[in-house]
């Protein structure tokens, strides 16, 4: 599935602007942008489900599917490489993180199933909607306990958060969803 079609660029540049909203520059909270983050998949899931829902036909669906796939590839790799690492030196139980870890594993299974595959393949659907769901226990599960004990243990959510914004321009960019992204357009 290719992720540089256009609606993919305009949705990164939308989900960026976005990743900034409410907090003032230079103060990104971690757990902000991630839930954010959540937010937004969840966005695309619904989407997603109401194209079903109407037999829209499969070209319509599969941008939709492929924002899901790159949005959630980014987003693992994000938690994986910067906030994980920190939450497990942080929390009093990181059992959390690696539990988070190896349901990443299984969403990314299924990810590369969907990358493999194309909207006409009879269980195309199916695994798009059971991503959606392995997610949402992902989301609830994070939202309800790892992030709290994050803030509760005083991690540098700031400093995390301008980490994590500047790792995701780096992938979005590597993966050709956005152009090259000025100094002066951070700032």
């Amino acid at each position: 599935m290719a992720t540089k079609d256009s609606a993919s660029k305009a949705n990164a540049t939308k989900q960026r602007s976005g990743s900034r909203s409410g907090a003032a520059p230079g103060a990104l909270d971690a757990i902000k942008l991630l839930t954010a983050d959540h937010r937004d998949v969840k966005g695309l899931f619904q989407e997603y489900q109401r194209l079903v829902d109407h037999d829209a036909e499969d070209d319509e669906k599969q941008p939709i599917a492929e924002q899901i796939c790159a949005m959630l590839s980014v987003h693992a790799q994000l938690e994986e490489e910067i906030f994980y690492p920190a939450a497990k030196e942080a929390i009093k139980d990181p059992d959390l993180v690696d539990e988070a870890t190896v349901e990443h594993a299984s969403a990314k299974d299924l990810i590369a199933q969907l990358r493999e595959s194309n909207p006409i393949d009879e269980l195309y659907d199916a695994k798009v909607k059971v991503l959606g769901e392995y997610i949402d226990h992902h989301v609830k599960e994070e939202e309800g306990e790892l992030f709290p004990q994050a803030r509760r243990a005083g991690m540098d959510l700031a400093a995390l958060g301008e980490r994590l914004d500047r790792r995701r321009m780096e992938l979005l960019q590597e993966l050709g969803v956005i152009d090259e992204v000025s100094e002066e357009e951070e700032a």
